[in-house]
């Protein structure tokens, strides 16, 4: 990349707290923390408008406050519709010559991508790779245990009647649901052998995917971090963090880690983007340390019938992060 430093990509399974440890990434001075672009999901912006416009979820919000942050100076309603004038009009480029263009205007600080349908597909990462061949990455990690608590909870929160709904659930949104009711080759969908929710496939899968991925890296081109360690002892992880990226480890530089607040996408956006990043975070954009609360393998799931923990292959997985 002419100009500007090799990218940092923060690969994580959502709810593994990757959006406060992104903007806790781009609050250091030589850093720029992006919302969630999901731009590699696709070869082209051509292709990511396509997909954009049929998805789910608000796929689009997070690269056009990006826009209009960097190129417009603010988000506004005004400028996300320019932004989003401004993207289309890059359809001809491929994902990477948006993202480059994006890293230009930011330089000299580094700009810090995680979004997280990076780690559903291995071919998401090696296009990263193919683009940016120098890239960092940090594969951010959560304790399996309380990650599936996350996702329980989310399905919970999202799927609660509003006033007005005489005590009718709201129906999920895709993708949380599909954490939650993970297709899992061990032994074929865990929907079909629990009939509960069991997000402990999502993680093993995502996680799995990442760790494929990575095996095919120079070891000096990733680092594993442990979120649990991250907010329980910020100071120190984003120093080691820092070090690792080459960046300034003074202390003015690392205090400014600890505030992920002020990112200029830790809050709800502008009409016509409101999201473009995880909505509890956006509602309370903290740094919160009781979320690194210990954890362990071995008692039973709650979400689980009688009585069962993780499958075997989960718990070895956790325990090869590091997890107890």
């Amino acid at each position: 990349m002419t100009g500007a430093a090799a990218p940092v990509f923060v690969l994580a399974a959502p709810r593994s707290m990757s959006s406060v440890v992104c903007a806790m990434l781009g609050a250091h001075p030589q850093m720029y923390g992006l919302p969630e672009t999901h731009l590699f999901r696709q070869d082209t912006v051509a292709e990511w408008l396509r997909t954009a416009a049929s998805e789910t979820f608000p796929m689009a919000d997070g690269l056009l406050r990006a826009v209009a942050e960097i190129c417009y100076g603010e988000q506004t309603e005004s400028t996300i519709r320019s932004a989003a004038g401004w993207v289309r009009r890059r359809s001809v480029h491929t994902s990477g010559m948006l993202f480059e263009e994006l890293a230009q205007k930011v330089c000299p600080q580094r700009m810090v991508d995680k979004s997280p349908n990076m780690v559903y597909l291995v071919d998401n990462m090696q296009r990263v790779r193919t683009f940016f061949p120098d890239a960092k990455y940090i594969h951010l990690v959560r304790h399996p245990r309380a990650y599936c608590a996350s996702v329980m909870a989310y399905l919970a929160t999202l799927t609660k009647p509003m006033p007005g709904d005489k005590g009718v659930p709201r129906a999920a949104p895709y993708w949380i649901h599909h954490l939650a009711f993970f297709p899992y080759p061990g032994d074929g969908p865990v929907a079909a052998a629990q009939p509960r929710a069991d997000p402990q496939g999502s993680w093993y899968v995502l996680n799995s995917n990442v760790s494929q991925f990575l095996s095919l890296l120079p070891e000096q081109q990733w680092i594993r971090v442990r979120a649990e360690d991250l907010v329980r002892a910020p100071a120190v992880s984003m120093t080691n963090v820092a070090g690792w990226l080459g960046l300034n480890v003074d202390r003015e530089s690392i205090r400014s880690t600890l505030h992920p607040e002020r990112s200029p996408f830790a809050r709800i956006g502008p009409p016509g983007a409101r999201l473009g990043n995880d909505l509890l975070f956006l509602q309370r954009p903290a740094l919160r340390p009781n979320r690194g609360t210990p954890q362990n393998l071995d008692d039973p799931l709650e979400w689980r019938t009688a009585g069962a923990g993780f499958l075997p292959e989960v718990e070895a997985l956790a325990r090869d992060f590091g997890y107890r």
